[in-house]
């Protein structure tokens, strides 16, 4: 009788110890599902592409600065020069506020502009994905030089009558690479707010930012900044993974405002004369800045996404040129290894050569880039989004691959970011690719 009732209060104690251990179990995976970092997903992009009569060819832009009575020979001659070698083509866009004779930039061409090109966008995004704006719980613009109130956000949100609870931002003042900072900030905002999808609208303003001085240093912009943006949808839904085209692996920011002269590399200011006129000028020390914040950048990056061998590599040569200070150059690891896509920031030809060479890129790996600055011209922030939709026209986009987006902005910042590629992407079903009923033309020789 006693050993029956120690038998049952034995099996009744494992009994309570299995159960207590599977509740155990069971609580710390939803623990964990509730704390783990959510997969982002890109459900879709569209770059904008400007109606035929935007199309700005190498004589319509000369004309333009010819005629303008603001310039001296001495800047004319200036700028014909840089152009000629900007990488720019044939068929870049321009806004009407410089078409136009004699060209009129002013506050209300420059509010067209942005109503434009980040209506233009979303419209054709919203049309891919078959999302509709009640759906978009987060809203990110980042615009650097054109910041109207009420904001840019605020302007989508009542063109396109958003939910009155929407996250919304407007990044202003943040240079060429605040688009990938916008695409970070939505993946934060994603990793919180589950179920969610955020709309990341990326564009530059030209219509304000043209400088009709004679500063040398301000006239550089004029010849590579065109007309062009995108917006892209990102979202933290489980059920999207078998829809979407990326998955995004990693973002890495890097600032190095903190030294003074990149800091100052690049700056919106006004010149010497006495008009006091504003515009954006560029240090002659920025290709040397751009080179050593990609490659504080590419350190932090470098350890997240290449294979261990190449990992060794780099730190059997840092300790042999740090502590055993063997006068040895530096290893550049192969990031080859890493992606099959590189999508460099269309900034200038100086910044694609300069890349190209830290990185030891070959011409298939730069054509991306170097063909949508001769297409689009420098579009900042949007660039490396046209060179994504390049690579996807030209059908080279293959399940698995991984894509590394890299862009430079004033600050100065260098930023990162990787996706990885959900499905092969089929071009012949890529209708709204901005390249696609012309890709056939490229890539053209660039000749400087």
């Amino acid at each position: 009788m006693v050993l029956a009732y120690f038998s049952i209060l034995k099996w009744h104690f494992f009994n309570s110890i299995l159960c207590f251990g599977l509740l155990l179990v069971v609580y710390s995976a939803i623990l964990y599902s509730k704390t783990r970092p959510k997969t982002i997903y890109l459900l879709d992009f569209a770059c904008y592409k400007p109606d035929k009569a935007y199309l700005c060819t190498r004589k319509m832009f000369l004309d333009r600065l010819s005629g303008m009575e603001c310039f001296t020979e001495q800047s004319l001659s200036f700028q014909k020069k840089v152009f000629a070698r900007s990488g720019l083509g044939e068929k870049t866009y321009a806004p009407m506020s410089l078409l136009r004779i004699p060209p009129n930039p002013c506050f209300s061409e420059a509010r067209k502009e942005a109503e434009e090109v980040m209506f233009g966008a979303i419209d054709e995004v919203f049309e891919k994905t078959g999302l509709k704006a009640k759906d978009i719980g987060i809203l990110i613009v980042n615009c650097s030089m054109f910041n109207p109130a009420p904001s840019l956000s605020s302007m989508i949100v009542n063109h396109y009558k958003l939910a009155n609870n929407i996250l919304s931002y407007s990044l202003g003042g943040m240079g060429c690479s605040a688009g990938v900072i916008s695409v970070d900030l939505a993946k934060r905002l994603l990793q919180v707010h589950p179920n969610s999808y955020a709309l990341v609208v990326t564009l530059e303003n030209v219509s304000l930012n043209w400088y009709g001085g004679n500063d040398r240093s301000m006239l550089v912009s004029n010849c590579l900044f065109r007309f062009g943006g995108a917006a892209i949808i990102l979202s933290n839904h489980s059920f999207n993974r078998n829809r979407a085209k990326y998955q995004l692996i990693q973002t890495v920011r890097t600032n190095s405002g903190a030294n003074d002269k990149s800091y100052n590399c690049v700056q919106q200011k006004e010149d010497d004369a006495d008009e006091r006129n504003i515009g954006i000028q560029l240090s002659k020390d920025i290709m040397a800045i751009a080179s050593e914040t990609l490659k504080t950048n590419i350190t932090k990056l470098g350890p997240l996404v290449l294979p261990i061998s190449e990992q060794l590599k780099f730190v059997a040569n840092y300790v042999g040129r740090k502590i055993l200070k063997r006068k040895i150059k530096p290893y550049i690891p192969d990031f080859k290894l890493a992606f099959e896509h590189f999508c460099i920031h269309a900034g200038g030809r100086g910044v694609q050569d300069e890349i190209e060479k830290n990185l030891e890129l070959n011409e298939w790996h730069m054509e991306p880039s170097r063909m949508t600055l001769n297409r689009f011209g420098n579009t900042s922030s949007s660039s490396i989004w046209y060179e994504l939709a390049y690579s996807e026209a030209k059908g080279r986009m293959k399940k698995g691959d991984r894509a590394w987006q890299i862009a430079f902005g004033s600050g100065f910042k260098c930023n990162s970011a990787v996706w990885r590629a959900l499905k092969t992407i089929d071009p012949t079903k890529e209708k709204k690719n901005p390249w696609i009923d012309e890709i056939h033309e490229f890539p053209v020789k660039t000749c400087f």
